[in-house]
């Protein structure tokens, strides 16, 4: 005979089962070691008895040697204990394992949501934490996750876009609280609503033939959605540019807007033209128009004079 072990996903709604996993659950006697499954209720709705009962592995295995037996949910340890109870027999039973629910693409942020819903309300810190106090954490989480992609640590990428995922979601729980406020769900919706509307090539039957005229479509899609919210007012093609970035960021940003429109590159009069403001700025216009990345250019540079720093730094305490 066998043993079928039937495992479900705590991030899937109870009652929410595999056509296998229903089937299975008819097959024999069912029993679980967890009194508070959240699948129980249903399970008895539909006619299905599950026992509660401490789980023996040794016993449950010599079992299903006689009969089918359904096992309602092991994690890995119960699952290793009923594998070294089986080979330990003559004859073992046949094992099976059936999925009755699964996490689908997305289903861990499900997790995050709920940690960060304890964390609000059982951690003083993280209780008293608000947009203002959150923000150079967030900064800096976005600069930490810069530099992995910069030194191609692919292993610490991971890492660093978990810290910065975690603002977004830490952000989004402080919002739910206020009478105005919004949660991780409406976040999500506007990023998807968003990326729908911005991308009818995809999602339409707006035809394009390549990557330049979907940056087009893009920006001309922008620009109504700009008018949209000022009342038909389509501004200037650098409002919304965040004027907290770096500087030679921002500047970059600004010439590559302004050369969309067809506006100058030229300083405004009132700019001394042999400041070092002007100076930096020209270079990052004649970056811009080499296809260059100012910020990229000077922080790789920025990286090699500091291991050269780290190098004579080192040879130094070596000859002391």
């Amino acid at each position: 005979m066998s043993l079928i072990i039937v495992t479900t996903s705590p991030r899937v709604a109870p009652g929410l089962l595999s056509h296998r996993a229903w089937q299975v659950l008819g097959q024999g006697p069912v029993r679980t070691g967890a009194a508070d499954h959240p699948h129980l209720p249903y399970l008895a709705e539909a006619g299905v008895d599950v026992e509660v009962v401490a789980c023996d592995p040794a016993a449950l295995v010599r079992e299903a040697v006689a009969a089918t037996v359904v096992w309602l949910e092991a994690d890995e340890a119960l699952m290793r204990s009923i594998g070294h109870a089986a080979v330990a027999l003559e004859e073992p039973p046949v094992i099976e394992v059936v999925p009755g629910s699964y996490d689908l693409p997305g289903a861990r942020l499900l997790d995050l949501v709920s940690v960060m819903d304890r964390l609000r309300v059982e951690c003083p810190w993280d209780a008293r934490q608000t947009h203002e106090s959150l923000a150079p954490y967030l900064i800096e989480e976005a600069y930490e996750v810069l530099e992995t992609i910069e030194e191609g640590d692919h292993a610490a990428l991971r890492e660093e876009l978990g810290d910065l995922l975690l603002q977004v979601a830490f952000h989004a729980r402080v919002a739910r609280e206020r009478p105005d406020g919004f949660d991780v769900d409406d976040v999500a919706d506007g990023i998807v609503a968003k990326l729908v509307r911005r991308h009818p090539h995809v999602f339409a039957d707006t035809r394009v033939e390549g990557a330049g005229e979907v940056s087009a479509n893009w920006e001309t899609i922008k620009a109504a959605e700009r008018a949209a919210k000022s009342g038909g007012d389509p501004g200037s093609v650098v409002d919304g540019v965040p004027m907290g970035q770096p500087a030679l960021s921002l500047a970059a940003q600004l010439l590559r807007r302004a050369e969309r429109a067809g506006a100058p590159a030229d300083l405004p009069e009132g700019v001394p033209a042999d400041g070092l403001g002007a100076k930096l700025f020209e270079l990052v216009r004649q970056g811009h128009a080499a296809g260059l990345d100012p910020e990229a250019e000077l922080r790789a540079v920025a990286r090699a004079y500091r291991d050269q720093v780290r190098r004579a730094n080192g040879d130094a305490n070596a000859s002391r």
